[in-house]
């Protein structure tokens, strides 16, 4: 059930990697991967977290699980904060966060068997003995819809939709609070991916967890999040509750993303917006970075840069064709 209480919140966060030239790898520029986003998950919420391929959303993933440090802002997990403690205490808080990666096969190692892999969280965190560890891998197992005599198999002996079964058990053996789930299903067959997501909304009601659904798959992500964070560039550009989001769209980028959605007829498609050139997304100025792609831009957009602002109920957008009321300019 979701609860109104925030289980995570990122604030301001940024992650710029140095650009260097030369012999002595002098500095000229940077590449801000994510710049500057604030978000909040509430428990037992899926924050749906969406763009392009390259905008920063797994860089994102990867800060708030604390493998990456930020360059600069705070991540806060249940009220501690992620990007200040170490040793012990981020061990301990990395129990409760736990990942699904997007490639099963490449994030699974061939020499382990299953039942070694999706115990190898247990054993780092020291739960349990070696028979409680074996009765819990059977366990979870078969919570994911792996037969328990399939242990001692090794990841090439299955399909990918079973490898990304493995790959969710071993992330649930732990009892985690919150599961990144970064492009879970964009290696999976078509006829799988319906599979997995049941699969991830069974196990959220039967274990209270708390998703951060990174995609570029529009139609999944509608389907299985509560809200919906639209990223370009490193930086959150639109954001709202899910059927808000997709009936009524603000941001040029967000309406674009949404008119490149298939539809089965193909009288009842919609007329797509066309975009301009990609910019060069690494050195790109403090302005509106939409702006050379933007359909409609305006002098202002050249100008300054936009800042993130409520125009309806929780629905926030980025884009100076907004007023501060949240009204557009005529």
């Amino acid at each position: 059930m979701l609860q109104n209480v925030n289980l995570l919140q990122v604030k301001g966060v940024k992650k710029h990697y140095p650009i260097t030239r030369g012999l002595l790898r002098r500095q000229v520029g940077v590449v801000k991967a994510v710049d500057g986003v604030d978000l909040d998950i509430k428990r037992g919420e899926t924050l749906g977290l969406v763009g392009e391929s390259g905008c920063g959303k797994s860089t994102l993933g990867r800060v708030i699980l604390g493998l990456e440090p930020p360059t600069e802002g705070e991540v806060f997990f249940d009220g501690q904060n992620v990007s200040s403690i170490k040793g012990e205490q981020l061990h301990q808080l990395r129990r409760r966060m736990q990942v699904i990666f997007q490639d099963p096969y490449s994030s699974l190692n061939p020499r382990r068997t299953v039942g070694k892999t999706i115990a190898e969280g247990m054993i780092i965190h020291d739960i349990g003995t070696s028979a409680e560890r074996a009765e819990r891998v059977r366990e979870i197992m078969e919570v994911v819809g792996l037969r328990p005599e399939q242990i001692n198999r090794y990841p090439h002996e299955f399909s990918g939709g079973q490898r990304q079964r493995i790959g969710i058990a071993r992330a649930l053996a732990i009892n985690p609070d919150l599961l990144i789930c970064d492009e879970p299903l964009s290696a999976l067959d078509v006829s799988i991916q319906a599979q997995v997501i049941n699969l991830l909304e069974d196990l959220q009601e039967k274990f209270q967890l708390t998703y951060l659904f990174i995609s570029h798959d529009l139609s999944v992500v509608r389907h299985i999040s509560d809200r919906v964070a639209v990223m370009y560039l490193g930086q959150l550009v639109e954001m709202a509750e899910t059927e808000e989001l997709f009936q009524n769209p603000k941001h040029p980028y967000t309406r674009a993303l949404l008119d490149a959605v298939p539809v089965m007829d193909p009288d009842g498609a919609k007329e797509r917006r066309k975009l301009g050139a990609e910019a060069d997304a690494p050195i790109l100025p403090d302005l509106c970075l939409f702006q050379p792609r933007c359909p409609q831009s305006m002098p202002d957009c050249a100008q300054s840069a936009p800042e993130l602002i409520e125009v309806a109920p929780s629905h926030w957008v980025k884009c100076l064709a907004y007023d501060q009321a949240g009204t557009p300019k005529s």
